[in-house]
């Protein structure tokens, strides 16, 4: 067996989730999370936005409200018990799959050097009667994946990179959330109790509604697994 061979067979000790708000990761894979965390990976997030944009409220500006979702995503964090948080800090609303976004993510991955990585659907589905998909969350996922392959593992991709002391880093396994086509499930039942309280950190954006909508996405996806809570993911093994 090639050295290759048996670290694709170790089991998976780090994993990177990369979204486009603070919110957005416990809204879909929280549960995912906790598990890992319990089971002991080290698990780290990059929010690409900063937030600034989310609220009706017209008296709090851009500037607070990146702050409050900010310290928000860093006490959701300490309740999952993440390794770390990593803010980007890209303007909320306005994000595109640049270049500038790809090599900010391929910067964390090879820093970071995850096995698994959790990114957002880059594609536009319209399956949902209330839910249209948000365009910073297609410009994420576009960005994430094009950060796995073939940025992060091609050392001419990026070249200051290596200048910055990081060595080109290949992904084992990419789960997709929101993929109208998922083909992996985890069962999250024993870790629902903390995504849920880790959702409810999300104060300026969660209320006790879209809690409960989480919870009956979990539900839906499990039933027909056979898990009374379960998270879906369109998955992808890169060899």
């Amino acid at each position: 067996m090639t050295q290759e061979q048996q670290q694709q067979e170790e089991p998976y000790r780090r994993a990177m989730v990369v979204v486009a708000h603070a919110d957005d990761a416990e809204f879909s894979c929280s549960g995912t999370v906790a598990k890992w965390c319990r089971e002991g990976m080290e698990v780290v997030y990059v929010i690409v936005t900063d937030g600034s944009k989310g609220t009706d409220d017209r008296s709090v500006t851009p500037e607070r409200l990146a702050e409050v979702r900010r310290q928000e995503q860093i006490v959701a964090g300490e309740v999952l018990g993440l390794k770390e948080v990593v803010f980007l800090g890209y303007p909320d609303a306005y994000l595109q799959p640049t270049l500038e976004v790809r090599r900010d993510i391929t910067r964390e991955i090879r820093r970071f050097r995850p096995d698994i990585l959790i990114t957002l659907s880059p594609v536009r589905t319209l399956s949902s009667n209330f839910y249209m998909g948000h365009p910073d969350h297609f410009a994420a996922g576009e960005a994430a994946l094009s950060a796995v392959f073939p940025a992060a593992r091609d050392h001419l991709t990026f070249p200051e990179l290596l200048k910055e002391g990081l060595e080109p880093h290949k992904v084992r396994e990419v789960l997709i959330v929101g993929h109208d086509s998922p083909d992996k499930w985890i069962d999250v039942t024993d870790s629902m109790p903390t995504a849920m309280q880790a959702l409810m950190a999300h104060g300026s954006q969660i209320g006790p509604e879209a809690a409960e909508r989480m919870k009956e996405w979990r539900q839906e996806a499990g039933k027909e697994k056979g898990m009374q809570y379960a998270e879906a993911f369109k998955h992808i093994l890169l060899r």
